[in-house]
């Protein structure tokens, strides 16, 4: 509906775009969806799945459409909700978290262009593919990525320290792990996530004191290689948010 006396030609236009950083435990080791893109600017360069926001649809419809169409994930298994990560209808088990606003000037060489960027972390993630204007996707180790085209670099910087943050007050490192798990496999999303090693002893302390994180399965224990006893097996809790929460060593290596 038009307002009268308002002249929406008045401002310079620009457009909206997602952008999303997805990030998921492969081998071990942490890694995150690239996609090459297939056209100018930044042709060949590997960056983020996105795109722009249509006129008809929100951010949120944006980004799990260009999750679909540059990477093919538009079927992958379930991640338990955590409060303050709603689920994305519409990518099945997906759960995306809103980033924030990238918006400064310069930062499409097209024309002014404003991001809203989502973070995810991923279990059991499958084989991505190139569509729309991507020429590849894949999952690359984080540690071995960049520089990426645009301010992308930033993005995933950003998307990383909010996921380290997430497994510090929620109980979502439990869905990384299988149905029944050690608490060294736990200890294993922590430390590749932080990218830090966490003191077994005081990590196991925290997490058995910790109501609702984790709980035994009666009975159950797994040979783990070493010269030890068998490790007991745990699943996850009925709890969704750690009071205490578990937080990462200090930069300085000592307990925050």
């Amino acid at each position: 509906m038009a307002v009268e006396g308002y002249d929406k030609h008045a401002y310079e236009p620009f457009a909206v775009t997602v952008d999303l950083a997805v990030l998921t435990l492969r081998r071990n080791a942490l890694h995150v969806l690239l996609v090459e893109r297939g056209q100018e600017p930044f042709a060949g360069r590997w960056a983020l799945p996105g795109g722009f926001v249509l006129p008809d649809e929100s951010a949120e419809t944006a980004a799990r459409r260009e999750l679909a169409e540059e990477t093919g994930l538009d079927d992958v298994p379930g991640v338990p909700g955590v409060p303050g990560v709603p689920g994305v209808p519409g990518v099945s088990g997906l759960h995306l978290e809103q980033l924030r606003t990238y918006s400064e000037p310069g930062r499409d060489p097209r024309m002014r262009v404003v991001s809203v960027a989502f973070a995810a972390l991923l279990p059991d993630a499958p084989e991505p593919h190139g569509g729309g204007d991507a020429a590849q996707a894949r999952w690359l180790p984080y540690d071995g990525v960049g520089p990426l085209a645009f301010d992308h670099d930033r993005i995933l910087a950003d998307a990383h320290e909010r996921i380290g943050a997430k497994l510090e007050y929620t109980c979502l490192a439990t869905a990384f792990c299988p149905p029944e798990f050690t608490l060294g496999e736990l200890q294993q999303v922590y430390e590749t996530v932080w990218g830090t090693g966490l003191d077994r002893p005081n990590f196991r302390r925290k997490v058995l004191a910790t109501p609702g994180f984790v709980e035994p399965v009666p009975g159950a224990a797994r040979l783990t290689g070493g010269r030890g006893k068998p490790a007991a097996l745990y699943r996850a809790g009925t709890a969704t948010a750690l009071h205490p929460p578990l937080l990462r060593p200090s930069r300085e290596g000592r307990p925050a």
